[in-house]
């Protein structure tokens, strides 16, 4: 009898109008219940709905997600907003999926029979002449979350238009095609084809062009320790060791394999640090190893961590590992450029929030330097524009440990720059040099950049808008703030507007980005600071750097100098307690 109740009652809220008071909500409630053919999702808005929950219904079912900085990225879950079958279904008109929206249409499909780190995608798109890639990942995010990432044919991540033109087609075609949900068809239809041992071969191949000491390599006597976090780094990251000349590195055994519980972590970010690094590190130590490398789960992104001699792992920065990077990829390109080779043909690139650092050794070394957006798809897109045009493009980062050595992908790839530092730290070995005390080497010759990033939490979007038109608006209408507390500032640029006051013509030379909040102030003393909104979570970000001149090396002095200004930047611009923004350190 309690089967047959329930079995009417499911019939019923599929043929039943609904009567919510929300004509946009009985619209969407229908729409989910027709076309949803996934038992546990469907269950879960057929409970909301019986249970009278309105507004959870509202929130899951009339929003849609939006393609950020790293794709479509959401918790899993029912609803329009979140990450499940039927949105990515309607997205592509996980990964099986994918291919058989595709293959309903008789568009061939490469699909990877296993899975593969994210830089694979970009580089198959460009090696296979595809039309487009798409990659389900949820990257460094927590368990409950995943991702689509979609690549464009140029083998970067899609853009403005492109991003809002594929939202625009998700809009007028949400009711899946037939054929949609039969992801046999992968298996049965002669259009798919998998790329794996091809794609996986040339990319060791192309790591070759980027490998300078492979002798040296092979006889080298550091020892590495790898961890893949649960993730797809793993098997990549030793054939990379082995086209490099390099013994394995040493896995993290109880890290090795994928695991979409995370198990051993609280967070899946290597970005996090010694708390996160806790198996590897002792593991290192044990095996008498200096060097811990630690790939987040989708292998785009890398951590590295060096023992020193009091005891202490050093865990680098992001912006700290792109100076160590920076110098490197043009020291090796001066030893081994051809005679005819110049200077002024050579490019890096960094995101606008990302370090300085770069740009000090440009101005220096006399190659080029510039900035895109956050985001890698704006660098990837960049550097597709640049080699177009005859340029070349050693290296890019963006500080949330995302490196790209040379330009074999179009994307941040921590496999290859793994084996780029280990090369490196084998390479400083052979003069008893260790990763810090060359990086202070570089920040001696360059100038010091220190900086800090951290982030206040803002769950409601009309106090972070009023925060940042105050500061559009400081002492008057449309002015902005001439000081931070003692601190003078020289420029403002403002993305958001597209106003710089660093330009003759007063207008920003990075794109305008009218969806999200992202002011930059530049200081007298050298430091820059930019606020900006996450456009994923309920943040507001800031980014600070000191960057000095080499005749400035009294580090204890900048530090507390970028420290006061930082807390000038909270207690001036943001308001914290005003606001009601509670401070999270990152």
């Amino acid at each position: 009898m309690a089967e047959n109740a329930e079995g009417d009652l499911n019939s019923n809220l599929l043929h039943t109008p609904y009567h919510t008071g929300d004509p946009q909500l009985d619209t969407a409630i229908g729409q989910w219940l027709r076309w949803d053919k996934n038992p546990k999702t469907k269950e879960q808005i057929e409970n909301l709905l019986r249970n009278g929950m309105n507004k959870e219904l509202r929130d899951r079912l009339c929003c849609r997600m939006t393609f950020g900085t790293a794709g479509l990225r959401s918790a899993m879950g029912a609803g329009f907003c979140y990450i499940n079958d039927l949105t990515v279904i309607q997205s592509t008109q996980l990964a099986k999926l994918t291919a058989a929206v595709l293959l309903a249409k008789d568009v061939p499909v490469y699909l990877f029979s296993r899975y593969v780190p994210t830089p694979f995608v970009p580089y198959a798109v460009q090696e296979l002449k595809a039309v487009a890639g798409v990659m389900i990942t949820a990257s460094h995010n927590r368990k409950e979350d995943n991702g689509y990432k979609v690549y464009w044919e140029n083998g970067a991540q899609i853009t403005s238009p492109h991003d809002k033109e594929i939202l625009k087609c998700i809009e007028e075609c949400v009711e899946p095609w037939n054929g949609s949900w039969n992801d046999n068809l992968v298996d049965t239809s002669p259009l798919t084809r998998d790329p794996l041992q091809d794609i996986c071969r040339r990319y060791m191949e192309d790591l070759k062009k980027i490998c300078f000491y492979r002798e040296l390599n092979s006889k080298t006597t550091l020892k590495f320790v790898h961890t893949s976090f649960h993730g797809v780094g793993h098997d990549y990251v030793q054939l990379a060791f082995q086209v490099f000349g390099f013994k394995p590195p040493i896995p993290v055994p109880e890290q090795k394999d994928p695991d979409p519980d995370f198990s051993t972590v609280k967070c899946p970010n290597p970005e996090e640090g010694e708390s996160v690094l806790e198996l590897s590190l002792r593991l290192a130590e044990k095996e008498n190893a200096r060097i811990v490398l630690a790939t987040d789960p989708d292998a785009d992104r890398l951590a590295v961590a060096e023992l020193q001699e009091n005891g202490d792992w050093k865990v680098f920065t992001g912006n700290e590992l792109a100076a160590l990077f920076g110098w490197w990829m043009f020291d090796c390109w001066k030893k081994n450029k051809s005679t005819n080779a110049d200077v002024k043909n050579i490019y890096m690139l960094a995101t606008t929030v990302s370090s300085k650092i770069l740009k000090a050794i440009a101005l220096k070394e006399g190659f080029h330097f510039e900035e895109t957006l956050p985001g890698f798809k704006w660098i990837g897109s960049r550097i597709k524009d640049l080699l177009e045009n005859g340029k070349e493009v050693l290296f890019a980062f963006e500080e949330s440990i995302g490196f790209l050595c040379g330009t074999s992908v179009l994307d941040k790839d921590g496999v290859s720059a793994a084996v780029v530092i280990a090369e490196m730290a084998s390479y400083l070995e052979t003069m008893n040099i260790t990763l810090k005390q060359q990086l202070i080497k570089v920040y001696e010759k360059y100038g010091y950049h220190i900086s800090k990033t951290s982030y206040f939490l803002c769950y409601e979007p009309t106090t972070i808008k009023s925060i940042f038109e105050r500061l559009r608006n400081f002492d008057s209408p449309k002015e902005y703030p001439k000081f931070c507390g003692t601190f003078a500032i020289l420029h403002v640029r403002d993305i958001t507007t597209g106003y710089d006051s660093s330009q003759p013509n007063k207008k920003s030379v990075l794109p305008v980005s009218k969806n999200s909040q992202m002011i930059t102030f530049t200081f007298q003393n050298g430091c820059v600071a930019t606020l900006r909104t996450s456009g994923t979570e309920p943040k507001i970000k800031y980014y600070a750097e000191m960057c000095a001149s080499p005749d400035r090396n009294d580090t204890a002095l900048l530090e507390e100098e970028l420290k006061k200004l930082i807390e000038a930047l909270i207690e001036h611009f943001l308001e914290p307690s005003r606001n009601g923004l509670t401070w999270r350190c990152v």
